[in-house]
C-alpha cells in the first residue's frame, strides 16, 4: 500500500467521471504496506480507496474484485468494489489495473484482546463459509512452490544458523502443506492492518485488502491470522486469544476432525511464508516513494517459537 504510481488531480478527476460517486473533494496517498499504490479518495458521494495494482495482472484482479463483491453480497463484513458506468470493477491506468473500493468506517488496531479475537473469528468463519459458494478458483501465488523458490533466492543472504532453520522448515512443509484438509477461499493476509474497527476498537467493522486471496487450506488462513492477532510480545502464542478465535470461527464453519492434528504445522507454514516475504523485500527491494519494508526478524522469532512449541500448540484449540 505504498505510493509507487503517482496519480495527478486532473487524472483522478477524469477517472472518477466514469463512476457515479460525485465530484472529487480531496485525496491522499497511503504509506502503510509495501505491495500496491493506494489513495484515500473523498467525493461528494462518499469515501473510497483507490488502488493501483503494481504486481497483479488485469486477469488476476478480476478474481479479487469479483470475490470481494461476492463476500459483501453474502453479508460478510468487508469492503465492496464500486462498478463504473459500464458495470466493471476494474479499468486501466498507466498500463496497470486500477479499482475504486468503498472505504469502510473505522480504523485498525495495534494491540489485540480476547474480545477482538472472538469478533475476528466470527468474521473469518463467515468469510470462509461464504467463499465455498464462489465458483472461480485461483492458486495461491505465495503457496508452497513460491516458498521453496524464494527460500533459494534469499538463502545466501542469511547467516548459517538462519540458513539451517530455513532449509529444515522448507523440507518439513513439503508434506504438511499438501495434506488433505478442507480448502476454499482464503484471505491469506488478514493481519491487524487489514481489519477495521468502530468505536476505538470496540466493535468489528470489516475486512479489507483481499489482494492475496486465493484457494488454499482454510486452516492455513486461520494460522496466518493467529500468528499476528494471538502472538504475545515474546513471540509465543497466546492460548486464550487463539481459543477465542477458533471457537467463534467454528460457529460459522465447523472445523473438521483432522484439522487439529495439522494446526501446529499450519502455524509454522504461516510464519515461514511471511518470514520469506520480508526477507525478500529486505534483500531485493523495489523502488517506491513511500515504501516501508517490514522487519523479517519478527517472523523468524515467531517461526522459531512455533517450531520449539510444536507439540504444546497442538492443544491450543477449541
Amino acid at each position: 500500500m505504498s505510493v509507487y504510481t503517482t496519480i495527478e488531480e486532473s487524472e483522478l478527476k477524469t477517472f472518477l467521471a466514469n463512476y457515479n460517486v460525485g465530484k472529487l473533494e480531496n485525496y491522499q496517498g497511503i504509506s502503510d504496506g509495501i505491495e500496491n499504490t493506494n489513495y484515500f479518495v473523498n467525493t461528494t458521494g462518499g469515501r473510497f480507496v483507490l488502488t493501483i495494482f503494481e504486481q497483479h495482472s488485469f486477469e488476476e484482479m478480476q478474481y479479487y474484485l469479483n470475490l470481494m463483491h461476492h463476500l459483501a453480497d453474502h453479508q460478510v463484513p468487508s469492503a465492496n468494489p464500486v462498478a463504473d458506468a459500464q458495470g466493471n470493477y476494474l479499468s486501466h491506468f498507466k498500463n496497470k489495473p486500477i479499482a475504486l473500493v468503498e472505504r469502510l468506517d473505522g480504523g485498525s488496531i495495534t494491540e489485540t484482546t480476547v474480545e477482538h479475537c472472538r469478533q475476528l473469528g466470527t468474521a473469518m468463519g463467515k468469510m470462509h463459509a461464504a467463499g465455498l459458494s464462489f465458483e472461480t478458483r485461483q492458486v495461491n501465488p505465495r503457496g508452497p512452490a513460491w516458498c521453496q523458490q524464494t527460500a533459494q533466492q534469499v538463502m545466501q543472504k542469511l547467516p548459517a544458523d538462519e540458513q539451517q532453520t530455513l532449509d529444515q522448515e522448507v523440507h518439513f512443509q513439503k508434506e504438511k502443506r499438501h495434506a488433505t484438509l478442507p480448502r476454499g477461499v482464503i484471505h491469506a493476509d488478514l493481519f491487524r492492518d487489514n481489519a477495521l474497527w468502530h468505536d476505538q476498537g470496540e466493535s468489528f467493522s470489516g475486512i479489507i485488502d483481499f489482494y492475496y486471496s486465493c484457494d488454499d487450506v482454510l486452516l492455513y488462513d486461520l494460522a496466518v491470522t493467529a500468528n499476528d492477532w494471538c502472538t504475545d510480545t515474546d513471540a509465543s502464542l497466546n492460548k486464550e486469544k487463539t481459543t477465542a478465535l477458533l471457537s467463534h470461527y467454528n460457529e460459522h464453519r465447523v472445523l473438521a476432525d483432522n484439522e487439529q492434528a495439522y494446526w501446529p504445522a499450519m502455524l509454522r507454514a504461516g510464519a515461514l511464508r511471511f518470514w520469506l516475504s520480508r526477507l525478500y523485500d529486505k534483500h531485493f527491494p523495489r523502488a517506491g516513494e513511500l515504501v516501508h519494508t517490514k522487519n523479517p526478524d519478527e517472523f523468524r522469532a515467531i517461526l522459531t517459537d512455533r517450531i520449539n512449541n510444536n507439540d504444546r500448540y497442538l492443544e491450543y484449540w477449541l
